[in-house]
């Protein structure tokens, strides 16, 4: 029995008091621990931004990139060894802005990997600029008269590119948030979790009240994940082009099992993982010497 303790790191938290990621990182450890999965079997891998440093609060494998990068990085370490367990971490800046091309990209091919976005509509790091998933109108130190732009709505685009697990969670729901999470890790295949995080410094529109009062469970309401037209109806309820901000559904949104991860057709992997297969070099030390 792996005990939570065990995907705890020495090294504490140091976000703002009151900040949502400290429930994305409770969720994320009761997950790994309701899993069973062995921490040495575990790579986290985050970006740039206050959410990004979740990799240093946990006892497992862990590689902070560079700004955007954390998907490709993820996707290049499960392609390596898909017998590990890899995921994603980061921010609406860092995975919806100059990270989406990525994003796309992992979807299509559906890459066994687990994305979990702490989206708080801003930049938190670097002191309260607008986000892609800034609402339009919000003012912001970088839009001081409110945003002209419409925000990007994530599950929309994961839906159109391919994902095939989609889930919604709340930092205000702690709980609900660990089942969430447990059950993209659980999926095979491209799992997204887009987690409602609210900045508590420089988001003072996207507060935990204001969720709470729009906030609605999907499954409650009977929704079907295997509908993909149900799924899209729902996902386009917030952020929308009409404004209105009146429902935000969270749980699953979407999930299909019977699509072929890009593990599963990677030629080179018919063997096993790369990490396991023979090198193929007569000599190996004859090649590492013409890089000494």
């Amino acid at each position: 029995m792996i005990e939570i303790q065990q995907y705890k790191s020495e090294i504490k938290p140091t976000w703002c008091p009151g900040c949502g990621d400290f429930a994305v990182l409770a969720g994320l450890q009761k997950a790994l621990q309701f899993l069973q999965l062995k921490p040495w079997n575990i790579v986290i891998v985050s970006g740039i931004g206050c959410s990004s440093n979740i990799t240093h609060f946990l006892s497992t494998y862990g590689f902070h990139s560079i700004h955007g990068r954390s998907v490709p990085v993820a996707s290049g370490i499960k392609l390596a060894n898909p017998e590990l367990t890899v995921i994603a971490a980061g921010g609406d800046g860092d995975g919806y802005g100059i990270g989406v091309g990525h994003f796309i990209h992992a979807m299509r091919r559906n890459l066994d990997i687990t994305y979990i976005v702490m989206n708080n509509q801003i930049y938190g790091l670097t002191t309260g600029q607008a986000s892609p998933t800034s609402e339009k109108g919000m003012e912001t130190k970088s839009t001081p008269e409110g945003v002209i732009e419409n925000p990007v709505n994530p599950l929309a685009l994961a839906l159109a590119s391919g994902a095939t697990f989609i889930a919604r969670g709340f930092s205000g729901d702690a709980k609900g948030l660990g089942d969430l999470i447990a059950k993209g890790i659980q999926h095979k295949g491209f799992s997204l979790v887009d987690v409602l995080s609210p900045c508590v410094t420089y988001n003072k529109v996207n507060t935990y009240d204001w969720f709470r009062q729009r906030a609605y469970a999907l499954e409650k309401e009977g929704h079907d994940p295997s509908d993909y037209h149900a799924a899209f109806a729902r996902a386009t309820e917030w952020p929308n082009l009409d404004q209105k901000r009146d429902r935000i559904g969270i749980g699953v949104f979407y999930e299909r099992t019977d699509i072929p991860t890009y593990e599963d057709l990677e030629p080179a992997l018919r063997k096993g993982p790369l990490v396991g297969q023979p090198l193929g070099l007569a000599n190996p030390e004859e090649l590492l010497e013409e890089f000494r």
